[in-house]
């Protein structure tokens, strides 16, 4: 421990003594002097660009001489200052105007947190690093807490592993980018949510239903793409410090640094520990496991004239112990679960920019991941029993892009991809090895006529080594009704390879004998349609924001987890019958009065599939949930207040056994509460705040509990909190540029 931070300081203070080349540098504004996020910084002569970060920050490097510095952002005209040579020496104060006249009406444009694009044709929504403040945010997994449309849960009570689920469908369905390349897939989609802490990331943009084509086939219910902190805009050094009444603690910092006019990079550092045992339900197994992790990331950026190039390098450790508290007084072998992961990652992401409409792109990654999992008694016993399973994964990905805009109103972007995924798996020493390499093209049009109407036209096709050549055809249309109502529409097709036993390892927690997945299953394969509608309403001189949106999907063909047929199995075999998820849901967004927002959204979902021939409500998933979530920063932006309330409705359990039903056939509706307070000082902040503030816990969240050898132990039928309340303490501390 004492050699990691010794580690981290001496990293940053090399940082910190590099010097940095002279740029332009300044803070872009609203007329409420709100800094806006994400406003688009370029500079033509030099053929530079930049986004402004989370306080409307900015720095660019000019050409020598004097330049003229563009600023666009979505909502307000876009800009040009003249920047002379001596404006290097100085930083910017640049005002936006509130609104633009189109046609004698006026669209005013507020700084959000979280922000519904009105531009792009794609139904997205970006999490902005402000909102991932608003709450602990200790990891990708507590990153939507404040968001009505991703749920994350846990998929059992022993490992510890959380699920992700978008339109009602659980996150395999969900296409994981970071930085706009495919991630955390197969055995890595199990805990991935967790390898990415929250202080590292930038934003996150999340889509719902298909995708652009470019990305490839596999988002079948929509796309979460993370944007990790880039060494052209981060500050020199930023440090997250965290602590929780359970015991757990963590230390994250980064930093960055301009080597020259060309080249800069950035380090990024994670380490996690959560030593403490907690069996707060008296139950003998522990309520959160036992947890370790080690995480850096280093990143590097070089440009030179129309050349860009970005190149990386993670690495990431983590242990995880749970099962039963060894220290009780325990007859027999106690039941463990130990679970040891290391991943590596690289990938470099080249653009060539091709004159003034044209250009070319590169992106080759590749990632090994190795899991070593027990389940069960580590020293058996006679009468005892030990699951293992160990899973290696190796991925090749590569896409190269050309894009091209014939005018404003017609652009073209094709390209082709490969993606190799190979597996090396083991239960209970029985070898089980699956490779598959994907090659493909495809072909995107985007018509934008007049600035009203967008359509986005896409087809790909590809060749599976295991499942043959598919098309995977896709589109998208956005109409401006009015300035003040934005229409969508979609409609595609999405394909995934089903790899069960290391995308759902976690059912080994539990006596239940898993069967089918050395049969031949199915590419799955589903249609989605999604219908969705922006209206902004001018409201007592402020603008409310009404998101409201119906998504549809319907599978020709799914690999079927089987739990409802017989209570002690779980059977995976191919979909002979209808599966579907409907999800309908509304969202509005109000700012009643300075630095107070309020957001409240309502979900209904119908998801249903055929379970060994009756079409059934898909278990341990939510007919609803609503949504209340409202924050309040003071004038002077000294305090900031945040609480949300998750309203979650009932659903089906897995089916019981008739003659010993060991649950019941359905769960009760569930509220948690969240809050946190937020003290902001000139570079640094401290926040404090709760979790589950009230207390509430799924009832015997493990089956069996007392004899985990026997035949009804299940750790799997989780629908609610298995832990209670977490109170939490945090600083962070920034060290701004220059």
């Amino acid at each position: 421990m004492k050699s990691l931070f010794l580690f981290i300081f001496f990293t940053f203070y090399v940082i910190a003594i590099f010097p940095e080349n002279r740029a332009v540098e300044g803070y872009v504004y609203d007329s409420g002097n709100q800094p806006v996020i994400g406003a688009g910084i370029y500079l033509p002569e030099s053929k530079n660009g930049t986004t402004t970060d989370e306080k409307g920050f900015f720095s660019i490097y000019s050409a020598p001489q004097d330049s003229l510095l563009e600023i666009s952002y979505i909502g307000y005209k876009k800009q040009h200052i003249p920047v002379a040579r001596s404006d290097r020496d100085s930083l910017l104060k640049i005002v936006l105007n509130d609104g633009i006249e189109l046609d004698e009406v006026v669209v005013n444009k507020r700084t959000m947190s979280t922000v519904t694009s009105s531009i792009s044709p794609l139904n997205t929504q970006k999490i902005t690093y402000a909102e991932l403040c608003r709450a602990a945010c200790c990891s990708l997994a507590e990153s939507f807490e404040t968001n009505p449309s991703v749920d994350v849960s846990y998929s059992d009570a022993a490992t510890g592993a959380r699920q992700i689920r978008l339109l009602g469908l659980s996150g395999t369905y969900v296409q994981m980018l970071t930085e706009n390349y495919p991630n955390f897939r197969g055995a890595a989609s199990l805990y991935g949510l967790d390898y990415v802490p929250g202080p590292w990331m930038e934003s996150i943009q999340v889509s719902k239903g298909t995708s652009s084509v470019k990305n490839g086939y596999e988002a079948l219910a929509g796309q979460i793409n993370v944007e990790f902190k880039k060494p052209q805009n981060a500050n020199p050094l930023s440090v997250n410090l965290f602590v929780n009444d359970a015991g757990r603690y963590e230390v994250n910092a980064d930093g960055a640094v301009v080597l020259n006019k060309k080249l800069s990079t950035g380090l990024l550092a994670h380490y996690s520990d959560e030593p403490m045992a907690h069996d707060d339900n008296g139950d003998g197994f522990l309520d959160i496991p036992k947890r370790q992790q080690f995480n850096i990331f280093n990143r590097w950026l070089y440009q030179s004239g129309n050349y860009i190039s970005q190149a990386g390098v993670k690495y990431l450790h983590e242990n995880r112990e749970s099962g039963q508290d060894i220290s009780g007084n325990i007859p027999y072998s106690p039941y463990q679960v130990d679970v040891k992961t290391d991943q590596a990652e690289a990938f470099t992401k080249n653009a060539y920019l091709l004159g003034d409409d044209s250009s070319v792109a590169l992106i080759v990654s590749g990632s090994y991941y190795d899991r070593n999992a027990g389940f069960g008694a580590q020293h058996k016993q006679p009468g005892d029993s030990l699951t293992l399973y160990n899973v290696k994964q190796s991925n090749v990905y590569a896409s190269l892009m050309y894009e091209t805009e014939f005018s404003h109103t017609h652009r073209l972007s094709t390209g082709i991809s490969f993606n190799y995924d190979g597996f090396r798996e083991l239960l209970n020493n029985a070898p089980l090895n699956t490779h598959e390499a994907v090659p493909g093209m495809y072909a995107q049009y985007t018509l934008d006529w007049k600035e009203k109407l967008v359509v986005l036209a896409g087809i790909r096709a590809d060749y599976s080594s295991r499942y043959d050549f598919f098309v995977t055809p896709r589109l998208h249309v956005k109409y401006d009704a009015t300035p003040w109502l934005q229409l969508r529409a979609s409609a595609g097709k999405g394909f995934r390879t089903a790899n069960v036993l290391a995308e759902n390892n976690f059912l080994f927690a539990s006596s239940r004998k898993v069967k089918g997945y050395t049969d031949k299953l199915n590419q799955e394969e589903a249609w989605n349609y999604g219908l969705s509608a922006m209206l902004t309403v001018p409201l007592f001189g402020k603008d409310m924001i009404l998101n409201t949106e119906y998504y549809y999907t319907d599978f020709l063909k799914q690999v079927v987890a089987d739990m409802d047929s017989n209570p002690h199995e779980v059977s995976f075999y191919n979909l002979n019958g209808k599966s579907y998820s409907k999800s309908f849901q509304v969202e509005i967004t109000y700012p009643f009065f300075e630095g107070f927002t309020l957001t409240g959204a309502y979900r209904l979902t119908d998801s249903k599939t055929t379970y060994n021939g009756k079409l059934s409500e898909k278990p341990l998933t939510s007919k609803y949930k609503s949504l209340v979530t409202a924050s309040y920063k003071t004038p002077l932006e000294k305090w900031q207040f945040d609480f949300t309330a998750q309203f979650n409705g009932g659903g089906r359990m897995p089916t019981p056994d008739a003659a010993n039903p060991m649950w019941n056939e359905r769960f009760g509706a569930y509220t948690i509460f969240n809050g946190q307070i937020t003290k902001y000082f000139r570079n640094w902040s401290i926040y404090a705040g709760g979790e589950n503030l009230s207390d509430f816990t799924q009832k015997n969240p493990i089956i069996a509990a007392g004899r985990p050898y026997g035949d009804n132990f299940d750790a799997t039928m989780i629908w609610g909190p298995t832990h209670g309340r977490k109170l939490y303490l945090g600083v962070r501390f920034n060290l701004p540029k220059k």
